[in-house]
């Protein structure tokens, strides 16, 4: 990973507060580039990022399940096989931000990108993971995305699911 240093392996911020010597910078994507900076992320932490901040609805969905399944209320620690910490924080934010959970930020100065912590579901949140819980609904409404260009907001997604939901029940 490339960092923002001033050649001597301090940040400019450590520079300017008179400290040197080896330390973790944290990555920039962009930034004007005064000299001696080396600016940017090389191509193994770029794609990481790139993908990190693309929504991806089946984590969200199995995010909302695992809070829901829990006896208390409260969220445990969530750990979900084939994702990152940094995937799971990042989409806990993104639940967070949206009204479907409640939680604190937790982005730091080393965190990859933003991240939170999601204690409990709001109302929203209850409605989307029941929406949601029929596999053979959700997998129509992703097909319906995919054929339609692949990319639609998570309330589009929730109203195709209460549609197909709806008709289910005959209404």
């Amino acid at each position: 990973m490339r960092t923002v240093s001033d050649g001597a392996g301090c940040a400019p911020a450590a520079v300017a507060a008179g400290r040197r010597g080896p330390h973790r910078a944290f990555p920039y994507a962009t930034l004007a580039r005064p000299a001696g900076l080396v600016v940017g992320l090389d191509p193994e932490h770029a794609r990481h990022a790139e993908a990190q901040v693309k929504r991806d609805l089946e984590l969200i969905r199995r995010i909302l399940f695992a809070v829901e399944d829990a006896p208390t209320g409260f969220a445990p620690p969530l750990e979900i096989e084939g994702y990152t910490p940094s995937q799971i924080g990042y989409h806990a934010y993104l639940l967070i931000d949206g009204g479907f959970a409640k939680g604190p930020e937790l982005t730091h100065m080393q965190s990859e990108g933003p991240e939170a912590r999601i204690t409990s579901l709001t109302w929203e949140g209850h409605d989307f993971a029941e929406a949601a819980r029929d596999p053979e609904r959700w997998q129509q409404v992703m097909k319906i995305v995919k054929d339609k260009g692949g990319s639609v907001t998570l309330d589009v997604v929730k109203q195709l699911l209460i549609k197909l939901m709806t008709a289910a029940v005959g209404l």
